[in-house]
């Protein structure tokens, strides 16, 4: 069933959306979980919250994307459920460590003004990505929006370890100075 589709049946608000889309999506979306959180039965537990908040979502959303959507709803319910996890003390995991290399080049936002502040910072990083090398691109997201350990990475795109770090180390400086040229404090 292609996604236009699976997106008619929540639409029409089918049992059968939930069913199809565990079909096509369930083993991203778990993934994505995965990766944030380093605990089988926690991402479960989270691409169980995806398939409801799309079933809340849509209607009136209408994505253009399905598996973007799902891959944004599954990585909001990740990073909520290890809020709460960090909130009582029970650990970590790669999502953690990721968010920290990305500390050192993108601020916190505080303030009244914050959703604004957060949507321009949004659109800069955008622009940001679009204009990296398409592998470089890659790897960025795959560590600081999947949450991807380092060793998952080298393996996936055939690079040594170091390669990696090295790669990611380079980028977060180019960020943190593109970010500089924009205006945006650090």
């Amino acid at each position: 069933m292609n996604d236009q589709q699976i997106i008619d049946l929540y639409w029409r608000r089918s049992e059968d959306a939930v069913r199809e889309t565990e079909a096509k999506y369930g083993p991203y979306c778990r993934t994505v979980a995965g990766n944030i959180l380093a605990d089988r039965l926690d991402a479960e537990e989270c691409v169980s919250d995806t398939w409801l908040r799309a079933w809340n979502a849509m209607p009136p959303h209408r994505p253009n994307k399905l598996r973007l959507f799902l891959g944004k709803l599954t990585r909001s319910a990740a990073c909520d459920a290890l809020r709460s996890r960090t909130a009582r003390k029970r650990g970590g995991g790669e999502c953690l460590l990721a968010l920290e290399e990305l500390g050192e080049c993108v601020p916190l936002v505080p303030g009244a003004d914050r959703a604004v502040e957060e949507r321009e910072l949004a659109e800069i990083l955008s622009r940001f990505l679009r204009a990296l090398p398409e592998r470089d691109c890659n790897v960025f997201l795959r560590r600081y929006w999947y949450a991807e350990p380092l060793e998952d990475i080298a393996r996936r795109y055939g690079m040594k370890l170091n390669t990696v770090k090295t790669r990611l180390f380079r980028i977060r400086g180019r960020l943190r100075d593109y970010l500089e040229s924009e205006g945006i404090l650090l």
